[in-house]
């Protein structure tokens, strides 16, 4: 690695002073706004297209040499077009996916596309083609790079540098980006927390540069549907698992699935039917939509750079089928996003009597599937983290698993004596609380009406930037 503490820093020093132009022509948009203008869009493209291109997987070898990166033909002009017959609105492409190779020019690492064969900054060629055809742009960055080994248990300061010149770079050289689409944080195969690398300080740089940029995560998977937590949009993989609710989202949402059998081009692929038009735009786009949830569909291009004839064929038959709508009812009001680090996980928790099989230490345990549950016979359940110390704080979060608490005390805890935060209804089943900034040695929650026995899910602490 370069010294990338000196790289990052000239890299945003000089995108301030070249983006200050940009932003007094642009003013800056509200959350809400951005995130209405998101489900707008209702439909895009997402575009794989990397060094596991050449090696039939979707995770490559991170050893694999740039040389074999060599898409010949690479038109992405054809991509832009493709994605206009489907009506779709905007693309998004991989610029470095689990394996680090970085296909766009950067200074941060050899390990890009400008030491291949090819020697095109492919973002550049991206994001020129999509915008000469009317679309808007995203970019997929991964936080998880085996390459450069910034995985579990090897994460060092270098790594964090290295994140922050490499988003810097994709912030700053190539126009507008509506939106950066975040992959392998937080998840159970990357194992790389938000803490590991610090999600505050990359969101708070992202809408340093580019403030109308939406921030999204794909592996919120595990925080409730009705919390935006770590992302400015709701995700959904659903080649995972994972299903928005067609029922009742209310929140703005992505979900995303591939045209083809895999994220990533294989050698089958030409030959493989690709997934029925009329199910995607009937089972999925049609019905996602109707719940202010985006559909992303992933159509791989193949090793010379280029659409195969199946997933063409496809993508028209999509446009004849699917016409964009227009606008989609208006958004209801959210609270801003969490993005800090939860200060009271595993701290000591202390709590009136509980289950005995959900004690209080299962509310703060960063797992949103356990809860400490108050035995039915306490009439006024309560529940109190300690810090140990005083901390600064000045956001608390409570996440029940039914939303059955309806009247509500907070307090925190300083110079010997409990001061008032909160006291009030909230029957929302995430409840956020932002307030001045407090000093506190301890917080607690005092329950005064319930309609059935209490739980909480997650007690959650915060002390956000402002």
């Amino acid at each position: 690695m370069f010294k990338l503490k000196a790289i990052c820093f000239i890299a945003i020093c000089a995108a301030s002073l070249s983006l200050k132009a940009q932003t007094a022509q642009q003013p800056v948009k509200p959350l809400a706004q951005l995130q209405q203008e998101f489900v707008d869009l209702r439909f895009g493209m997402f575009i794989h297209f990397n060094i596991p291109t050449y090696m039939d997987q979707d995770w490559a070898d991170p050893d694999a040499l740039p040389t074999i990166f060599n898409p010949k033909k690479l038109n992405c002009d054809q991509w832009a077009k493709a994605a206009k017959s489907a009506n779709m609105t905007y693309g998004c492409i991989t610029t470095k996916h689990h394996s680090g190779f970085c296909i766009w020019d950067t200074k941060t690492t050899d390990y890009n596309v400008m030491n291949s064969p090819l020697k095109k900054d492919v973002v550049k060629e991206y994001t020129d083609a999509f915008r000469a055809n009317g679309l808007k742009v995203f970019l997929y960055y991964s936080i998880l790079d085996t390459h450069h080994r910034l995985r579990p248990n090897m994460i060092t300061p270098k790594h964090i540098d290295m994140v922050k010149a490499q988003i810097t770079e994709l912030m700053t050289k190539y126009g507008e980006i509506s939106a950066l689409i975040i992959d392998g944080w937080d998840a159970p195969w990357s194992r790389i927390s938000y803490d590991d690398v610090p999600f505050e300080e990359i969101y708070t740089l992202v809408k340093s540069l580019q403030p109308n940029c939406l921030v999204m995560d794909l592996n919120g998977a595990k925080y409730p549907a009705e919390g935006m937590y770590y992302t400015d949009i709701k995700t959904y993989e659903m080649g995972a698992g994972q299903r928005v609710s067609t029922k009742d989202n209310r929140m703005p949402a992505i979900a995303c699935l591939p045209l083809q059998a895999n994220w990533f081009w294989e050698t089958s692929h030409p030959t493989t039917p690709v997934k029925e038009p009329a199910k995607l735009v009937n089972d999925i786009l049609k019905p996602l939509n109707n719940v202010d949830c985006n559909f992303i569909l992933n159509v791989a291009p193949n090793r010379d750079g280029l659409f195969d004839d199946n997933a063409l064929a496809a993508l028209k038959e999509i446009g004849k089928l699917w016409k964009n709508e227009g606008p989609v009812a208006k958004l209801s009001t959210l609270d801003a996003p969490i993005i800090s680090s939860n200060i009271a996980k595993n701290q000591p928790a202390s709590a009136s009597w509980s289950d005995d099989s959900a004690i209080m230490d299962f509310a703060n345990d960063d797992d949103f599937h356990s809860s400490w549950v108050s035995n039915p016979t306490v009439k006024n359940p309560w529940y109190e983290i300690d810090f140990k110390k005083d901390q600064a704080l000045n956001t608390i979060v409570i996440a029940v698993e039914k939303p059955n608490i309806s009247h509500y005390r907070l307090e925190y805890y300083l110079n010997g004596s409990w001061k008032p935060l909160f006291d009030g209804e909230n029957a929302n089943k995430i409840k956020v609380h932002r307030f001045d900034r407090v000093w506190a040695g301890k917080v607690r929650i005092s329950i005064d009406k319930a309609d059935h026995q209490v739980s909480i899910a997650e007690f959650q602490v915060y002390n956000e930037r402002r």
